[in-house]
Order: structure tokens, then C-alpha cells, then sequence
């Protein structure tokens, strides 16, 4: 999502540790790329690669640190030292999660430590979360019980991927 891309150009100025001696990311199923983008510009030490589906990433043009790769994130992800999904998740069900994290996992674990897999997602929390967030939490947990095999999760359903 390219809009929720455009903020996190402020995230990505006050969290600079995060990326301090990263030398490659992987930012899977990134569409047309703007959050690598936006990295790779902000670290253009570093060499941001988009694993997306061949026909999203067919006709763009990369920069001397942002590279397209078609591909299935089911079958292989590029060896890198950070693995991003965003808004990947919650479109799989709970078995096809662990699948993806492990092929996240094998993509990172030739780098030996400092290794990260960093997961961007909806998470719901009722107890700390206002009632309106938690309600649109909910209406996009059912949207994507309908359309896909995914769902919403809680920050304990989480845990249960590390």
C-alpha cells in the first residue's frame, strides 16, 4: 500500500537503529516497491530487493540499490539480512504463516546473527485498543476471513510464531 508507505518516512528518520549494519533487505510481496523505496533512499548503502508476484514487478525499473524479483514468497525469498512482510500475514491462515516464516527464516539464516524478519501488521488488542479501533480492527478481520484464508491476530496469537 503506497499511501501507508509515505509515513513511515518518518518512521523510518526516528528508527535508524533498526537498519544499522543492514546491508540487504527483502520486502516481500511489496507491490511496486514504495516502501523499499523509501529505505533504499534513506540507506542507500543499503540494496533493497521487492520479491512481488512476476506480473506486478515485470515492468519496473530499479536503482542503483532497489531491485525487482518476481517470485513466490511459498517457494524461495532472497537471501538477505532483513526480511520485511507488510500487511502479508493476515491474508494466510495460521499453517501458511509458519510456511512463509520459515522460508523468511532459511533466507536469513546463511547471515548468522543480527539476522531480522520484521513483521508489519494489524494486531488486535481489545483491552488496550479505543472501542472504534478495535470495531475497524474487527470489520477488517472479517474481510479477511471472507476473502481470504488469513484473519486479524492478536498480540498472543502472534507470540506463537516466534
Amino acid at each position: 500500500m503506497a499511501s501507508d508507505s509515505q509515513m513511515l518516512n518518518l518512521v523510518i528518520r526516528d528508527c535508524k537503529p533498526i537498519f544499522e549494519g543492514v546491508n540487504s533487505l527483502v520486502d516481500v510481496g511489496g507491490g511496486n516497491g514504495s516502501l523499499a523505496r523509501i529505505i533504499s533512499e534513506g540507506f542507500p548503502h543499503m540494496k533493497c530487493t521487492v520479491l512481488e508476484i512476476p506480473q506486478v514487478v515485470a515492468n519496473l525499473q530499479g536503482t542503483k540499490n532497489l531491485n525487482y524479483v518476481g517470485g513466490d514468497m511459498c517457494q524461495h525469498i532472497p537471501s538477505a539480512d532483513v526480511i520485511i512482510l507488510k500487511l502479508i500475514l493476515h491474508g494466510w491462515s495460521d499453517e501458511e504463516c509458519l510456511k512463509i516464516l520459515k522460508k523468511c527464516k532459511e533466507a536469513i539464516s546463511s547471515k548468522g546473527e543480527g539476522g531480522k524478519v520484521i513483521v508489519i501488521d494489524l494486531v488486535i488488542n481489545e483491552k488496550k485498543d479505543e472501542h472504534e479501533l478495535t470495531e475497524t480492527k474487527l470489520l477488517f478481520d472479517m474481510l479477511m476471513m471472507y476473502l481470504t484464508t488469513g484473519r486479524e491476530r492478536s498480540e498472543k496469537n502472534g507470540k506463537g510464531y516466534s
